[in-house]
């Protein structure tokens, strides 16, 4: 494992093609990165996480350093993305919570009403401190290697809250949205505070950019998005406009929202597997028609990796030539890494958009 650093400025990246491309820029070549890039598809992370429960993992600096690096090492990606999850900072403020394997996050006193919501625990910088010397090891360690921050956004923590674990069809949470509206803007405002103290301290610590997950956002629709989860997302972004980060927001079958994400405050968008990222851009551009040139993240699917490697090649050159109509393009997975994933084909892809974005702009 990696011994501690107390690195404690941001580096100077400007040139790093995931900063370039994120600001709307021409990288050397399209700088690419996988959602779960760290984690399950790689036998170096099952033999270091051998009987360590998951929060353990993400709360103990040197195991959680060494996770992020592992991809890094392997892949020769682009970006880091810091291991951690999204409902980290709900158990670091006291939710009694556990990720169970094979199921996920699961709420021992699921949270559905005002009285619940009144007794939620605030989280305190130092209850996260672990995380942010886990950002200072790494950036001792990753040279001229971006580090990804991330977060859950409000709405995909409430939906975990509200339902006490994973959920089909969110109906509790949409019962409290459409039922108890009052109850649902103050849980919401309480998970917004939440999310930017965690990651206005991973930033402080030195991340270089940062994701915000709504995961769930997908199972709305745009009405309910603009007026039970927009405000939230939007505060949250808009608290780190002065953080000089770019700041990425994701969310899996949102092709209908990619407009609102936008408005919400998001630099760059992230696009799952479900829509062409030409067409996204179209989009995009249609929620804001003065506004610049959009900047997409995405967008190959991740079953294709178990195609064979020929097959995810010949992708791979459709989501790049479907992302040269944004003015950035970082590319990635339209989710995460699938956990019997081939790390080899994973690399393979790395190589491959490396090598052919080269050739494109003549470096």
């Amino acid at each position: 494992m990696t011994n501690a650093s107390t690195v404690s400025l941001r580096r100077d990246l400007t040139q790093s093609p995931l900063l370039v491309a994120a600001s709307g820029g021409v990288p050397d070549h399209t700088p690419v990165w996988f959602m779960r890039q760290a984690g399950r598809s790689l036998p170096e992370y099952r033999e270091l996480r051998a009987g360590v429960p998951m929060l353990q993992a993400c709360l103990t600096p040197d195991m959680a350093c060494e996770v992020t690096l592992q991809p890094v090492r392997r892949h020769r990606v682009d970006a880091a993305i810091l291991f951690s999850d999204i409902v980290v900072p709900l158990a670091a403020a006291g939710v009694d919570l556990d990720i169970v394997p094979g199921t996920g996050p699961v709420i021992a006193e699921p949270v559905r009403d005002a009285a619940a919501v009144s007794r939620l625990p605030r989280l305190d910088p130092d209850q996260v401190a672990p995380v942010a010397e886990t950002v200072r090891m790494l950036l001792g360690e990753l040279g001229t290697t971006p580090l990804i921050g991330f977060a859950g956004a409000p709405f995909t923590l409430a939906s975990y809250l509200v339902e006490g674990g994973p959920s089909r069809h969110h109906e509790r949470t949409k019962a409290m949205m459409h039922g108890d509206p009052g109850t649902w803007h103050a849980l919401l405002d309480h998970l917004a505070d939440l999310t930017l103290l965690f990651l206005r301290e991973q930033v402080a610590a030195g991340v270089d950019a940062v994701q915000l997950f709504d995961s769930w956002a997908g199972a709305l629709s745009l009405r309910e998005y603009r007026e039970f989860v927009l405000p939230h997302s939007g505060r949250v972004l808009a608290g780190l406009a002065e953080a000089g980060v770019p700041r990425i927001h994701f969310g899996v079958g949102t092709g209908e929202l990619l407009g609102a994400m936008r408005q919400a405050g998001a630099d760059v968008v992230g696009v799952d597997w479900r829509l062409p990222l030409d067409e996204a851009v179209g989009r995009l551009r249609l929620a804001d028609p003065d506004g610049p040139l959009p900047v997409v993240q995405g967008n190959l699917d991740p079953a294709v990796l178990f195609a064979g490697e020929e097959v995810a090649l010949r992708e791979t050159d459709r989501v790049l030539a479907e992302g040269r109509a944004a003015a950035g393009h970082i590319f990635n997975l339209g989710h995460g890494v699938l956990p019997d994933t081939d790390p080899g084909v994973l690399t393979r892809v790395v190589d491959h958009v490396h090598e052919t974005t080269r050739r494109d702009t003549g470096k």
